[in-house]
């Protein structure tokens, strides 16, 4: 009797479904309706039905992990084609197709092939791709079709993204279009093979991110994605395939690379631990990680101000537009090319510019590629292809050179094509001659600085008013405060341009109330225009201040050199006599509380804007408390320290009450416990306790602020004497979350959105720190359309008799103050 190899394997699958209780394979007769799934073999893996989100009732068949607790679809079948009920079938029919049918038996979602076989089966492989292939042949050359061609927002370990040349296929990511919906958005992340490879993300058509080229490491601006002890990255290129992918090292660790609805792009890494995703690096980090921001012959330094400056010989095209801190049109070269004659400067530590005018030899020397570049007049710059090994092969630009940024580490060298004149103007002479200029120069040079050093000594003693900005060294030295309570003199120095007192003066009409647009705990703030007619926010220390040098010098040295799209820039400061002051970008559109808090103008702030608003000082935040130089605690976020720009972008301000850590350190103790009343934490207010999840407190009653347009302080309800988070987790526990909605996002919310900002401000103000998620589990949360951990009962809610609406049960030994700047108390121990 002849073995039928098919039933053989039928029968397999069976005895393994008794044995363990699952199967990773789908046959011709084995199907599997909405309610059941199957897993891959190892278990790590399992394919089934599921509703994106909290309020979305569609259904979709996807892939996610099986051993995470929070659902996270890494792949989704019918993206554009859901179920409405759950009636779906997924099963697999003759000649080799995978189908997903409605209850009409009609089809939603099929895969494709120009391949036939007789016992066509669909299995889910362990590395989480779905295949369909003949039931007798696992060569993956065979496969009839397979998921890992058609990803959806996620990359995972063993994915390929880039494109099959053979058969004109491309692999590439697509965001969700929201959190409910996993149509594909409007974000898309490639490897594009264009010129020589390199990671692109576009929004539509258009480019708004790059990593750079792949340099044999790495893709040259991207230094920090490196082989490590958890993932290896590497570029395939052949006659058939241009691609990038990843492998697991530790294949203990769960890891994705997943662009977000909103464009944010993440490899995220699962904590087992906190039961939590965690952002372990971001591709779009900062400004000067946008695309073509400093255009061409422009280079972006993130610790410069303004970021955006010229390649040396090079000067702005349009200058006016410069001024206006426009550099979109770029930088031309101050002497034009020859062609003949022509040279070439080195400039290093950059990444390198986009490559999609680019050509490349994988065997040629640097000089056999400076050679080529050289006798090609629109060749404008070369390097190596390969760091590896000292350097090997060849990559030139044809065209303009755009998208490059300083490096502080790990950059690269770029050779750029120069005039004649500019190369000898360099230094590229002779020996001889450079000593013929060192013997003229260095006795003109000693001459001239013995001159400015007599000059600088005169005009010391005198008033600076010439020049309104000197970019030099600051140094707090010897300079006694009256409204500083010690009498010692400080000496500390901090990188910052001086700002001329005079200039200042003039620049707000003398400090004139019409020009007056903030008072706080520092003093009051003035709305000012430079003589270059750049608008600035100068930060006045007021007599009656109860902030003092300290404070002063606090701001400075945190956010000096900090950089980030979402915390508000500081440009300089000025100290003459008794004044001192903090010169800041101006933000046109003043603070939020003036928006949230206010009838009229909380109509002008739709869910959208909101939206983008919480998830703005969430990013400012993670910056601060993970990705910046040192980690910093701000100890002072409220509404009327979040900024907002023409756009009604946030930026985080007032960083007089910041403190700044080094190494792992997260936190300390205080006796000197300042903050504003609504926004403090249990453990600070009571106890002097502060670490990064003081600031999380403070973030989650911020969203809930800025979902209900209620003050915390501030806020009544006739039927109980609950605080603003007291009600809203009441409302949360009942059920009842949209009931806490400011009346004005009605018409303009995404609920979804809504009730997960709700619910994950509530867990941002849990009375235990360390149940407090870190921002950057806020922000993964925020984003992400998985199951949210139930919260825990907040701080500072519980039922207060209530004579007045500023008395709280928490702080009856300390008087409330009517009014909401920042408070200082001493606590004796």
């Amino acid at each position: 009797m002849e073995k039928n190899p098919f039933l053989f394997f039928l029968c397999s699958l069976i005895f393994l479904q008794n044995i363990y209780g699952q199967v990773d394979t789908i046959t011709t007769t084995q199907f599997i309706k909405d309610g059941e799934t199957i897993v891959s073999s190892d278990g790590t893996f399992e394919l089934g039905f599921f509703s994106p989100g909290n309020t979305s009732t569609n259904r979709y068949v996807g892939i996610w992990y099986k051993q995470i607790s929070i659902i996270t679809p890494v792949w989704v079948a019918n993206r554009i084609s859901p179920l409405t009920n759950k009636s779906g079938i997924l099963k697999v029919i003759q000649p080799g197709l995978v189908v997903l049918v409605n209850d009409t038996n009609a089809t939603v979602w099929s895969t494709n092939s120009s391949r036939t076989v007789q016992n066509p089966v669909a299995q889910l492989l362990n590395t989480g791709n779905f295949v369909v292939r003949d039931a007798n042949d696992q060569n993956p050359e065979k496969f009839l079709w397979q998921s890992f061609d058609y990803p959806s927002d996620t990359l995972i370990a063993s994915m390929k993204l880039g494109t099959d040349l053979s058969i004109g296929l491309e692999r590439y990511l697509s965001s969700w279009k929201s959190s409910d919906d996993p149509a594909p958005g409007e974000y898309t992340y490639h490897c594009d093979p264009t010129g020589y490879p390199q990671d692109l993300m576009r929004k539509g058509p258009n480019v708004i991110y790059r990593a750079g080229p792949w340099n044999g490491l790495r893709w040259s601006g991207a230094p920090n994605m490196v082989n490590n002890s958890i993932t290896s990255f590497g570029l395939i290129m052949n006659s058939k395939e241009i691609y990038y992918k990843y492998e697991l090292v530790n294949k203990s660790v769960v890891s994705a690379l997943v662009v977000k609805s909103n464009g944010n792009t993440m490899r995220m890494i699962w904590i087992a631990k906190t039961q939590g995703w965690v952002n372990y690096h971001s591709a779009d980090a900062d400004d000067c990680d946008t695309y073509k921001l400093c255009g061409a012959y422009g280079t972006c330094n993130i610790l410069s101000d303004p970021v955006c400056r010229c390649l040396d010989k090079f000067e702005p095209k349009h200058p006016d537009d410069w001024n206006r801190a426009d550099w979109t049109s770029g930088c031309v070269r101050k002497r034009a090319l020859n062609c003949t004659g022509d040279g070439f400067l080195t400039y290093t530590g950059v990444k390198l510019p986009d490559t999609r005018f680019s050509w490349f030899n994988e065997t040629m020397t640097l000089d056999e590629c400076r050679e080529v570049c050289l006798r090609n007049c629109s060749c404008m710059g070369y390097t190596n292809l390969d760091i590896r090994n000292g350097g090997s092969g060849c990559l030139l630009w044809i065209g303009e050179l755009v998208d490059i940024r300083q490096l502080s580490q790990s950059g690269q060298d770029i050779y750029i094509r120069m005039s004649a004149s500019d190369i000898a103007s360099a230094g590229s002479n002779s020996k001889g001659k450079k000593t013929v200029i060192l013997a003229i120069a260095l006795p003109l040079l000693f001459a001239l600085i013995l001159l400015g050093l007599g000059v600088g000594f005169f005009l010391c003693k005198r008033k600076r008013r010439a020049d309104p900005v000197v970019t030099t060294r600051g140094r707090l030295g010897g300079y006694n405060n009256k409204k500083d309570n010690s009498n010692q003199s400080h000496h500390e120095d901090f990188e910052l341009p001086l700002l001329d007192l005079f200039a200042l003066t003039n620049a707000t009409d003398n400090f004139s109330s019409a020009n007056k647009i903030g008072e706080g705990g520092f003093g009051q703030v003035y709305r000012g225009v430079l003589e270059g007619g750049q608008e600035v926010a100068v930060k006045r220390l007021s007599e009656t201040s109860k902030q003092g040098l300290h404070e002063f010098k606090n701001e400075v040295n945190c956010i000096a050199k900090l950089q980030h799209r979402n915390l508000v820039k500081l440009l300089g400061c000025c100290i003459e006599g008794e004044e001192s002051m903090l010169v800041y970008e101006y933000l046109p559109n003043k603070s939020l509380d003036l928006y949230i808090f206010d009838e009229e103008r909380s109509a002008l702030l739709d869910w959208p804007k909101r939206f983008n608003i919480i998830n703005g000082i969430a990013r400012g935040l993670m910056y601060l408390h993970q990705d910046s130089r040192l980690r910093i605690i701000h100890r002072d976020l409220k509404a009327s320290n979040v900024l907002l720009d023409i756009e009604m972008n946030p930026k985080i301000s007032d960083f007089g009450m910041a403190r700044s850590f080094g190494g792992d350190e997260t936190g300390a103790n205080t006796r000197r416990v300042v903050g504003t009343y609504g926004y403090m934490s249990p453990e600070y207010a009571v106890d002097g306790i502060f670490s990064t999840k003081s600031d999380v407190f403070s973030f989650g009653v911020l969203v809930l602020e800025i979902v209900c347009g209620k003050k915390n302080r501030r806020f009544v309800h006739p039927d109980h004497h609950l605080n603003l988070l007291g009600h809203a987790y009441m409302l949360h526990k009942e059920g009842r979350p949209l009931e806490l909605v400011d009346p004005n996002l009605v018409d303009s919310c995404y609920i979804s959105e809504v009730v997960r900002s709700i619910h994950v401000g509530l867990l941002c103000v849990q009375q235990n720190p360390e149940d407090r998620p870190s921002m950057s589990n806020v922000i993964m949360m925020l984003s992400n359309e998985g199951i949210l951990p139930p919260a825990k009962h907040p701080g500072f809610f519980t039922e207060r008799k209530v004579e007045g609406v500023d008395q709280f049960s928490w702080s009856t030994q300390t008087p409330s103050s009517i009014n909401e700047v920042t408070i200082t108390l001493l606590d004796a121990r």
